[in-house]
């Protein structure tokens, strides 16, 4: 049975093996733990692998260490992207004889020059897919949805109709292609993630579409920001978490997402608190903004934020 038609509930957490974990990767995972366990649902850990040139050595037993040491215990099989090439590439297949697909021999410097948006030149000249890029045909393109935090989301008309690419010309999948796949294989019904992902959302609603599956619902908690539109990630050197002393992290993780942490939690062991955040989750009170700035003030351990 469907699990969105069930009402059970199945969430996940995704992370790129690029780095240790950081205080923003932090916010989206204990933000999607929260909600999953409130309601009594599974969550699910699938490291995004795919890109396999990003990926850096020892990351991902890293990242999982890090998450049991924060009280955030999964559920299932944890999920490499890495081992379900065979599954991505059949339903791209799926996809190719639906002529849903095309090939596109433009660069991305080609596409600089006009503006960075691309102008689905490619769609009707019938290249040969061999050793070029793969794009997705967007004839009935989504600009909107609604989001459980952040409300009505409209996406400009330019992104929402781009032919966006879903197999690069190196051969590797493209992540708006494989998180879709994965999210269906894996039955996930609720995602919590950063709004980075905002716009991004839109292609994948019409992908869940494609391939004829129910669309998860979404909730993009807001990203922490060294400064206005520089977020905290592992390509800018954030700083990984302390997965000696996680207390302080979780409680900071919960004063940014709305959640009002008592202090004398700090003072109880790792899963007390998880226990504590559990039963104290409510989504509604997560900022309905796309950015928080991370201030550090020199004379006391706390982050201090300011709402972008």
């Amino acid at each position: 049975m469907n699990s969105l038609l069930s009402g059970a509930y199945r969430g996940r957490f995704a992370p790129s093996p690029s780095g240790p974990l950081h205080f923003g990767s932090l916010i989206a995972a204990l933000a999607s733990f929260l909600d999953a366990k409130s309601q009594f649902g599974k969550w699910l850990v699938r490291i995004e692998d795919i890109d396999t040139p990003r990926s850096v050595k020892g990351a991902s037993d890293l990242i999982l260490k890090t998450l049991d040491a924060y009280g955030m215990n999964w559920d299932e099989e944890v999920c490499y992207q890495s081992k379900q090439l065979e599954f991505y590439q059949h339903h791209l297949e799926v996809l190719l004889n639906e002529n849903q697909l095309y090939a596109c021999q433009c660069t991305r410097k080609q596409i600089k020059a006009l503006g960075g948006t691309y102008n689905n030149t490619c769609r009707d000249i019938n290249l040969p897919l061999e050793n070029q890029t793969i794009r997705i045909k967007q004839n009935h393109p989504v600009n909107q949805f609604n989001d459980t935090i952040q409300g009505k989301v409209l996406i400009s008309q330019s992104f929402a109709t781009e032919d966006y690419i879903l197999k690069r010309r190196d051969g590797l999948f493209a992540y708006q292609l494989v998180v879709v796949l994965d999210d269906i294989n894996q039955d996930i019904t609720h995602i919590v993630r950063g709004a980075d992902l905002l716009e991004p959302t839109v292609r994948q609603i019409y992908l869940f579409d494609k391939f004829n599956k129910n669309v998860p619902n979404f909730a993009h908690v807001p990203l922490a920001v060294a400064e206005p539109g520089f977020k905290l990630s592992k390509q800018n050197y954030a700083q990984a978490i302390d997965i000696t002393k996680p207390q302080l992290a979780l409680y900071d993780a919960l004063r940014f997402l709305g959640q009002n942490p008592p202090f004398d939690l700090l003072n109880l062991k790792v899963d007390e608190l998880i226990r504590w955040a559990v039963s104290n989750w409510n989504i509604t009170s997560v900022p309905k903004v796309n950015e928080i700035q991370l201030v550090k003030d020199e004379n006391s351990p706390q982050c201090q934020f300011l709402a972008l």
